[in-house]
């Protein structure tokens, strides 16, 4: 299979977090994205849809920053 490079807009602090995991994750996430770029729903309408789950479940922007912050 051919690949391609593309770029994507982050946050400095996303792009510093990817730069940091393995190879292997990397690899992953990339995976992940091919998927989720395939599907017949747009990645914007994936992203909604999790997000509103994740509220459902409880999750708040304020667990999630907890989150990320205590990962550093």
């Amino acid at each position: 299979m051919i690949m391609e490079t593309i770029s994507i807009q982050v946050t400095p602090e996303l792009a510093q977090a990817y730069r940091q995991v393995s190879p292997e994750q990397q690899s992953k996430i990339q995976t992940f994205l091919s998927i989720m770029l395939t599907k017949e729903k747009t990645l914007l309408e994936m992203m909604d849809e999790i997000g509103q789950e994740a509220e459902a479940n409880g999750m708040t922007p304020e667990i999630l920053e907890s989150i990320l912050a205590n990962e550093n």
